[in-house]
């Protein structure tokens, strides 16, 4: 890689690194180029050279919490021997992933990431595949197992990671869950859900 390109990248994470931090302090409405600018210490110019617009730089933010959110999910259930103890440790890891990261979490689970997924599923997905494709492998390798219900993969991946991500919703905007007790309860409930 050049120094320049290794420069560019450079530039990308910073503007990355301080738009998260502008939308903790002040959420969505908050996100501006000026404030990003200001935050970064980029100009509005390499603002809009790397990222296109503000919704771009938005999008870009998303995906990369996205993306780690998913390698941490992939590299649980690698992890794990059976499908029981799989939805175990995907449970967690999306909890604690809440936990560790729950700026980046909120902007995930915000109104306006639902509205760009639903927009553009085929490109995220498409884009997201190398992380998506362990999980779809090991729910496959699973159900064919014997392990899991024999479901279509859609579906049991909605099944799994439905109540996470509801539990999740809950508590960043309300905040009226104890995640330590939806680790413990929710593996087992999911679980009499898929198996077979």
């Amino acid at each position: 890689m050049s120094p320049k390109q290794q420069r560019g990248e450079a530039t990308v994470e910073q503007v990355l690194d301080a738009a998260l931090g502008v939308y903790a302090a002040s959420g969505e409405p908050g996100l501006t180029v000026s404030a990003v600018t200001k935050a970064s210490g980029v100009s509005p110019g390499s603002l809009y050279h790397h990222f296109g617009s503000i919704d771009g730089l938005v999008t870009a933010l998303t995906l990369r919490w996205l993306s780690r959110l998913l390698d941490r999910l992939s590299g649980a259930l690698q992890r794990t021997r059976t499908a029981r103890t799989g939805i175990r440790a995907v449970v967690r890891a999306y909890l604690d992933f809440l936990r560790e990261h729950p700026d980046a979490a909120r902007l995930v689970h915000s109104a306006t990431a639902d509205r760009y997924g639903m927009e553009h599923a085929p490109q995220i997905r498409a884009a997201q595949e190398a992380r998506l494709s362990p999980i779809a492998g090991w729910i496959q390798a699973r159900t064919a197992a014997g392990e899991l219900a024999p479901l279509p993969g859609p579906l049991l991946e909605s099944l799994l990671l439905g109540p996470v991500i509801g539990v999740a919703r809950r508590w960043l905007s309300v905040g009226d869950v104890d995640l330590d007790e939806a680790a413990r309860t929710l593996p087992d409930r999911i679980w009499r859900s898929v198996r077979p």
